[in-house]
């Protein structure tokens, strides 16, 4: 199944968004240093294709679960040449993190689901705001939302777009939250999350 789901995985997610009509609504500014890339884990399928609006030549590392469908969605990501950081920040989150923290001083940038890997479904992990405040790094949520979709039942009620609908892909300006509280930066950043959350 590691070999067959992601290229079927890959060429669906690819039929989905060429089948869709596109409307991107993105920031102004985008900065040229690593940023973050923050999105609910519900909404990650079409998330590739709303990094391409920002960067050219993909430079970024996906924290991916190691569950067996983490290792699915790594293999999925690789089609669209991201790579990935296998983990949890929520537990036994030190070295997923340390990773993170090494890749953004590396130049990459960084794509995480703060309710991920299992939830509860848009509560929000800690690992994206000290991520942000240890390598100074800006936060850019993410949101796709479709037309028409199916939801699944799962705890995350993940999304998968129907072809031949409309996609409006949102991006926010780049936030800060170096200098503040983690409750504080957490709320910020939920808030923005949730504004096209389905």
């Amino acid at each position: 199944m590691l070999w067959l789901i992601p290229p079927i995985g890959a060429l669906l997610i690819s039929f989905i968004y060429f089948t869709n009509k596109k409307r991107f609504h993105l920031p102004l500014t985008v900065p040229t240093e690593p940023v973050i890339f923050a999105f609910w884990h519900g909404d990650l399928l079409m998330q590739p294709y709303l990094y391409y609006q920002f960067r050219q030549i993909p430079k970024a590392n996906v924290l991916i679960s190691d569950h067996f469908d983490g290792q699915m969605i790594a293999r999925v990501m690789r089609f669209f040449k991201l790579g990935t950081i296998h983990g949890s920040t929520t537990r036994g989150g030190a070295k997923v993190l340390i990773q993170g923290l090494k890749s953004l001083s590396e130049g990459y940038d960084i794509g995480i689901t703060p309710d991920g890997p299992k939830g509860p479904r848009h509560e929000m992990s800690d690992g994206v705001v000290v991520m942000a405040q240890k390598r100074n790094a800006k936060v850019i949520v993410f949101g796709c939302v479709p037309s028409s979709y199916w939801q699944l039942s799962s705890w995350d009620k993940f999304t998968i777009p129907k072809p031949f609908g409309e996609l409006d892909f949102y991006a926010s300006e780049p936030i800060d939250v170096c200098g503040l509280e983690m409750d504080e930066a957490k709320k910020i950043i939920k808030e923005r999350l949730m504004e096209h959350a389905l």
